[in-house]
């Protein structure tokens, strides 16, 4: 009788540990779709959100027909506080999408980024606490990738890891570094302006998003979605771009990483790939250091 209950449970260990490791993840979450207008849709979620006990720090619409609301909680502020560059996690994403005669508002899926972050909090609570306000018809984005493959995540060799960000500037100080994003971004004069700020508490780290509108196409954020986001559901929980104040430095993570996470699945060459896009991340990276110093380039 021991060694049958012995091989059970070594059975339903293997069963187990199998499950976990076939785990994966998607980058969004749809939340609903249905008839309405874009406003009514973003004032519903906007007083669930608030009711639910998130805070909406900042909106944009980045295009005709889409709204991207930027959402932080105590939760979501402190798991950013124990992670290392924890900033670029301080905020999810919450979209509502006309697409032909539904709306659909959909949200970027907390363990994704939290995992994509390297975060120390997978921030499922914040993943049960948006599906409460907003609800969940599914996760989408991608076929999937594992917790584990999602902490060492890159598109393909050769390109950026997590821990490999851009530094776009460097100041005498964190408040310094902090004063001359928050003025050049108000100035918007190359392109880049703020949807919303969030100070991680505890730390000298604080994440601006920031929406793109460039003179080069390829640092919009309009041109860049009309190429790549192309299928349904829609991912508009993409936008905005981040800059991430950290100490003295003005960081932001790679184009050829931040798009590739919310699109991990997105084709090499070929129409509607990451080749329509080529002189994106340069681009990019262009108008983020411009902002962030405050001098053309």
């Amino acid at each position: 009788m021991r060694t049958l209950k012995a091989l059970v449970a070594a059975a339903s260990l293997f069963i187990a540990a199998n499950v976990q490791a076939d785990e994966v993840l998607k980058p969004f979450v749809l939340a609903s779709k249905g008839p309405g207008t874009v406003q009514e849709k973003a004032d519903a979620a906007k007083a669930a959100l608030t009711a639910n006990g998130f805070s909406v720090v900042g909106s944009y619409s980045p295009y005709p027909n889409a709204v991207v609301l930027a959402v932080t909680s105590n939760d979501i502020k402190n798991a950013a506080a124990m992670s290392e560059m924890g900033g670029f996690g301080a905020v999810q994403r919450v979209a509502v999408t006309k697409v032909k005669d539904e709306v659909q508002v959909s949200y970027t899926n907390p363990p994704y980024m939290a995992n994509a972050y390297r975060m120390k909090d997978e921030m499922t609570g914040v993943a049960a606490a948006l599906e409460k306000a907003l609800g969940k018809q599914e996760e989408f984005g991608a076929r999937g990738l594992s917790p584990k493959s999602l902490r060492k995540y890159h598109y393909t060799f050769g390109m950026e890891y997590f821990d490999e960000p851009k530094t776009l500037a460097e100041y005498g100080s964190y408040d310094e570094a902090v004063k001359a994003v928050e003025a050049n971004l108000k100035a918007g004069k190359f392109g880049v302006t703020k949807v919303y700020r969030v100070d991680v508490p505890g730390k000298k780290e604080t994440v601006f998003g920031v929406a793109m509108k460039g003179k080069d196409k390829f640092a919009d954020d309009a041109y860049i979605m009309s190429k790549i986001d192309f299928k349904d559901p829609k991912s508009t929980a993409h936008l905005p771009y981040e800059m991430l104040v950290t100490d003295n430095k003005v960081i932001a993570q790679y184009a050829r990483f931040r798009i590739a996470i919310s699109f991990p699945d997105l084709s090499m060459m070929g129409s509607n790939s990451f080749m329509s896009i080529m002189d994106a991340p340069d681009a990019i990276n262009k108008a983020l250091r411009e902002t962030a110093t405050g001098k053309e380039e």
